[in-house]
């Protein structure tokens, strides 16, 4: 692998790249490159298919799975687009041992920050593991992201999300921190609100959505909030409550939600109705991404909401479920998501959420979704959202 002479730019740099950080090697690689270094995503995914698949670097998982593939990943993936030869082998996350997922390459000097799980709505959670050098990868994206939305920079946030072994609220935390807020927030448990939907017990449901509430709204009526992020369900719930329509466009300058997903009439109505002066900025991500995507920049809210890949590291495409061929820009179908990083390798992993295909933003490869909205069902069980 060729060696990356450059080094990120903007506001918040990966702490590897800091002056007495140890890296894995002693000379950077393309492996070691950024969102916002330029390197070519085809050159990048070849790099990245000699690292988890040499026997001195891969990681057992990867190494062990080589065999099943039916193919050679350093001989025959040349690129982005290869990614689709792989299987979508999310399921056997499920049960894999943690250590099996590190990289052998990073030796001894590994940093093992988090092990998440999915959110289990279509099974047993799955597991991902996230290393220091793409949390500092991850964390870099995003804040761009926000900047270039306009976030305001010091201010205190409000998020309200699952924590614990749940990736989100880890992004969002990092993500206040990172532009110098200090992040407050109120903890929920998805899993126990989809448990509760799938048997019936409306009032439970109702009860708990009420007990999140009122956790908001003793923290919006007594801190200063700048920035809220929160989920579509909580979002529309605020509605009924006066005070909290009255704090949150007094003084919230952005809301950030996600989560859930948001028709174009919800969004619509939230944007020019209930929050008028109060940006609304769509997130989109997921633990098999091991990141969040901010929407697009500049879009109105009669557009639909887009949301980029970020090359190197993300790929997304749509295809027809059935063949796995792209369907046509404008049309909707199955969203597929690869992640490619050093510390993780996650490819053609097909998503349980559908969108219309868009051409991406200018020098990200594969495509960008627009309109992301959840498939019915999942392998014959019915897909739950909940209140995340």
């Amino acid at each position: 692998m060729r060696s990356v002479s450059r080094r990120p730019s903007g506001p918040f740099r990966p702490r590897s790249f800091e002056k007495g950080h140890a890296l894995p090697h002693e000379s950077l690689t393309v492996l070691d490159a950024g969102p916002s270094d330029g390197v070519d995503p085809d050159e990048f995914v070849r790099a990245a298919m000699q690292w988890h698949f040499a026997p001195t670097t891969g990681s057992r998982f990867w190494l062990d799975r080589a065999a099943r593939l039916g193919f050679d990943p350093r001989q025959e993936v040349k690129g982005v687009a290869d990614l689709a030869l792989f299987p979508d082998v999310t399921d056997e996350l499920r049960e894999v041992r943690v250590a099996d997922l590190i990289p052998r390459g990073y030796g001894s000097r590994v940093r093992l920050l988090n092990v998440f799980d999915s959110g289990g709505t279509t099974g047993a959670p799955k597991h991902v593991v996230q290393l220091d050098d793409w949390m500092w990868r991850s964390t870099e994206q995003v804040d761009r992201s926000l900047r270039a939305h306009r976030v305001p920079v010091g201010a205190q946030w409000l998020t309200v999300a699952p924590t614990g072994p749940h990736l989100v609220g880890d992004v969002l935390q990092r993500a206040a921190a990172s532009l110098g807020g200090a992040g407050l927030s109120i903890d929920m448990d998805p899993r126990w609100v989809k448990k509760l939907i799938a048997a019936g017990k409306t009032d439970e449901v109702a009860a708990y959505t009420d007990h999140l509430v009122e956790q908001c709204r003793r923290i919006l009526l007594t801190q200063d909030i700048g920035v809220l992020a929160a989920t579509t369900p909580l979002l529309e719930r605020f509605t009924r409550e006066e005070d909290l329509l009255e704090t949150i466009n007094g003084k919230v300058k952005a809301i950030i939600w996600g989560g859930t997903h948001m028709d174009p009439d919800t969004r619509h109505l939230l944007s020019t109705d209930v929050f008028p002066d109060v940006p609304l900025i769509g997130m989109y991500g997921n633990t098999m991404m091991l990141t969040a995507l901010l929407e697009r920049v500049g879009l109105t809210a009669s557009e639909p909401c887009v949301f980029d890949p970020v090359s190197p590291h993300v790929f997304l495409s749509v295809v027809h479920p059935g063949t796995a061929e792209s369907v046509k820009v404008g049309e909707r179908g199955q969203v597929v998501v690869s992640h490619v990083s050093k510390s993780m390798l996650i490819p053609n992993n097909a998503e349980r959420d559908t969108a219309l295909r868009v051409p991406p933003a200018a020098g990200h490869a594969g495509d960008a979704v627009g309109d992301v909205a959840p498939v019915p069902t999942v392998q014959g069980e019915t897909v739950i959202e909940g209140v995340y």
